[in-house]
């Protein structure tokens, strides 16, 4: 399988990286903002063709599917365009800054018959995936997830460190991931949604600290704080606690509640959540089947960010 990764950047090589792991897959064509800096990385990783426009790509034959980590801006014109281009399409989170955008991203994916999936990498990582299975089994109900997603972006900076070109979001981005894990571990669908957020930031324009409250038809409820401000530890901490335990996961690590450390090494084939995404991707591809994480899976997520932002707007 021949693929073109549009986005040059931290979470691109990422990509890259995973993808080297995947029998039977070459990246083809990499597509970035600044010529001379891709084909740095192209080089770097044997990459043979590069482009700054994707629609270059997206005309040659030696691409099958596209992974694209560009900026949250640009996610559904170009997913619509790698559909429209008869490409399968795997979006980075989040699939789209608006409810009506993601939305189109489905309708193109129906229109095209075309595998079409959202990096919401959480479905992924073993620690969630072993979380999972306990919830399948009939072991643990989960009565309530408490999540912290905190990072320092006063600036716009990347996880590289480089300058970026666009504003990263509170919202449509890092709360993605745990609107959706939550109704997806859960079973339910949200049923309850309350944001407040702080000042919004003089230079960025965005909200720095931010609060969220869901409830799922399950009866679970979910506790979500996010910030900009936050100066240390970095990352993501989700707090399980259900009826028989209670469980802290951290991408892909996992301790119980007495801070004892879970084994989840056997969990999947890969202790990478992105490569076992990008796994996913390819293995629904070549089995003409509907991935996890897939556009239409994802989208009650999407309605739910629309209803916490028409909120926010609201708020004095």
């Amino acid at each position: 399988m021949k693929i073109c990764l549009a986005g040059a950047g931290a979470f691109g090589i990422k990509h890259i990286e995973a993808l080297a792991k995947i029998d039977g897959v070459e990246v083809t064509s990499l597509v970035g903002r600044a010529r001379e800096a891709t084909e740095e990385v192209a080089k770097r990783y044997g990459i043979g063709h590069v482009a700054t426009d994707l629609s270059e790509s997206l005309a040659r034959s030696d691409v099958d599917a596209v992974i694209l980590a560009t900026p949250t801006q640009m996610h559904a014109s170009q997913a619509i365009a790698c559909l429209a281009a008869g490409k399968h399409v795997q979006v980075e989170i989040p699939l789209a800054d608006s409810l009506k955008a993601a939305e189109s991203v489905h309708a193109a994916q129906q229109a095209s018959g075309r595998v079409a999936m959202v990096g919401h990498t959480r479905r992924f990582n073993p620690s969630h995936q072993w979380v999972r299975r306990k919830v399948k089994a009939g072991e643990l109900h989960i009565q309530q997830m408490d999540v912290q997603t905190y990072f320092f972006r006063r600036t716009n900076i990347n996880a590289l460190g480089q300058a970026r070109s666009w504003t990263d979001h509170l919202l449509w981005h890092h709360a993605a991931h745990t609107v959706d894990l939550f109704a997806w571990q859960t079973g339910g669908d949200i049923v309850t949604a309350h944001a407040v957020q702080g000042p919004i930031h003089p230079a960025l324009g965005i909200a720095m600290d931010m609060s969220i409250q869901l409830k799922v038809s399950t009866g679970a409820i979910c506790t979500l704080s996010l910030s900009f401000n936050n100066d240390g530890p970095l990352g993501t901490f989700f707090r399980y606690i259900g009826d028989t335990g209670t469980y802290v996961a951290r991408y892909d690590d996992l301790i119980d509640g007495k801070d004892n450390r879970i084994d989840v090494s056997k969990v999947d084939v890969s202790m990478n959540g992105i490569e076992l995404q990008d796994r996913e991707f390819v293995a629904a591809i070549r089995e003409g089947r509907e991935p996890n994480a897939s556009v239409a899976q994802v989208l009650p997520c999407y309605r739910t960010l629309d209803r916490l932002e028409r909120q926010l707007a609201s708020q004095p």
